[in-house]
């Protein structure tokens, strides 16, 4: 099962490679990782998701702990949360396959951010769902080039059970 962690750490040099390092020694994959900046100055949240069993992510949590600079770790897998990703895709057209696309990128909200003669380059924004999807439909065209942000995520305070949505919802 992939759990999806929220980290808060300390902003300072070396926190995300000794995080790394910890995975590494112990032989776990990080799927996703995206590290950013929070309302508080001086700390940052490390979002990533991870494979393993209940178990294994207790133990990881405990060993996360230890490190000086990581001030608290959540497992965001079964909270109500809001989870988003960020795919910029850039596929070459022609007159007979532009209309086809941009009707894909009308229908999943996503936007046109650059366009030349024979390629468009579209970013979409959504739950990681959405987002895989999107990206399956582009397959049938000739893509040239993806990149993708991990995971980001936030409890919901309104504490609505969306857990059942989240791989079928296209916004």
């Amino acid at each position: 099962m992939k759990h999806t962690l929220s980290v808060l750490v300390e902003d300072e040099s070396g926190v995300l490679s000794r995080i790394s390092s910890l995975f590494a020694r112990r032989g776990f994959n990080i799927e996703s990782l995206a590290v950013g900046p929070t309302e508080e100055i001086g700390v940052s949240r490390i979002v990533m998701v991870v494979p393993g069993d209940n178990r294994t992510i207790d133990q990881l949590t405990k060993q996360l702990y230890k490190l000086v600079n990581v001030l608290k770790v959540q497992d965001l897998t079964n909270i109500p949360s809001v989870e988003r990703e960020l795919l910029l895709i850039k596929v070459q057209t022609n007159s007979k396959n532009r209309t086809e696309i941009l009707e894909i990128v009308n229908i999943f909200r996503a936007l046109v951010v650059d366009m030349a003669n024979n390629y468009i380059i579209i970013e979409i924004t959504g739950n990681p769902g959405k987002v895989v999807a999107f990206e399956q439909l582009m397959q049938q065209f000739e893509i040239q080039e993806i990149a993708r942000t991990g995971k980001i995520s936030l409890t919901r305070e309104s504490k609505i059970n969306t857990l059942y949505l989240r791989n079928y919802s296209i916004s």
